[in-house]
C-alpha cells in the first residue's frame, strides 16, 4: 500500500522536542487541542516517541517536577512503521494508538498514519462508494474454497472487492467478504446466496452498502 498519500507530513502536523520541558510539553498540547503528539529528537528529524496529555496531567496532580525533560513520561517509542511496511505491519502495530510514525528509507520521522486514515483504507477495500451487497460468506477453509464461490457468484455477477478474514472461533473458520458492484439488484443477489447455499456455503450477513447507517 502507499502510505505516503495517505499519512500526514511531518510539516502540517505539532511535534514536541525531546528538549522540552513537561511544562513545555503541556502548553504545546493544551494550544493544539490534541490528546498526544510525537516527540522528535533536538534536530527534528527522528522520532522518539509520544507524549500523552493525561500522562503529564496525572505527574502534575502527584506533585510531579514539571521542569523535567519530556522523555521523562514519553510512550510507544517503538512504535512506528516505515514508508514501505505492510498493511499487515501497520495494521497489528496501531491497535489502540491514536496514530502510528511513519519513518522513511533512513528510519527519519516522515509523518503519522491515523486510525482514521486506516479506516478509509478498509472502507476502500470493501469498495463501499463502487458497491451494493457485501456478503459474509463463512467456509471451513478447505483448498479452492474461495475459488468455488467466486465462479458460483461469477455466474451472476462481477465482484467489486474480495477480503478473507480467519476467524477460527467456530466449525467455519474463515469468513470473505465480497462486494457485489454497484448497479447489483436485490433479486440477483438472493440468486447468489441461493447458489452459494447449494454449495455448502454459508452466508452468514448480507449487507447492503447503499442503505443510510442507522
Amino acid at each position: 500500500m502507499l502510505i505516503e498519500s495517505v499519512c500526514i507530513p511531518k510539516r502540517l502536523l505539532t511535534t514536541v522536542s525531546e528538549t522540552c520541558t513537561l511544562e513545555d510539553a503541556l502548553n504545546i498540547l493544551e494550544e493544539s487541542g490534541f490528546r498526544c503528539v510525537p516527540v522528535l529528537d533536538e534536530t527534528g528529524k527522528f522520532f522518539r516517541g509520544n507524549i500523552y496529555k493525561m500522562h503529564i496531567y496525572r505527574h502534575k496532580s502527584n506533585g510531579g517536577d514539571m521542569s523535567l525533560p519530556v522523555t521523562h513520561l514519553i510512550k510507544n517509542a517503538t512504535k512506528f512503521i516505515h514508508l514501505n511496511s505492510s498493511f499487515f505491519k501497520i495494521f497489528f502495530t496501531i491497535k489502540e494508538l491514536p496514530y502510528i510514525a511513519v519513518l522513511d528509507a533512513n528510519d527519519q520521522f516522515y509523518g503519522i498514519l491515523t486510525h482514521s486514515s486506516l479506516l478509509g483504507i478498509l472502507s476502500q477495500s470493501w469498495n463501499v462508494k463502487e458497491g451494493r451487497f457485501a456478503l459474509t460468506i463463512a467456509s471451513t477453509g478447505r483448498k479452492g474454497d474461495l475459488a468455488n464461490m467466486t465462479k458460483v457468484i461469477s455466474k451472476y455477477s462481477d465482484i467489486a472487492s474480495c477480503i478473507t478474514l480467519d476467524v477460527g472461533r467456530d466449525e467455519y473458520i474463515r469468513r470473505t467478504i465480497i462486494t457485489l458492484p454497484a448497479d447489483t439488484d436485490k433479486e440477483t443477489c438472493d440468486l447468489i446466496i441461493k447458489a452459494l447455499e447449494k454449495k455448502d456455503f454459508f452466508v452468514a450477513q448480507v449487507e447492503d452498502l447503499q442503505q443510510p447507517l442507522s
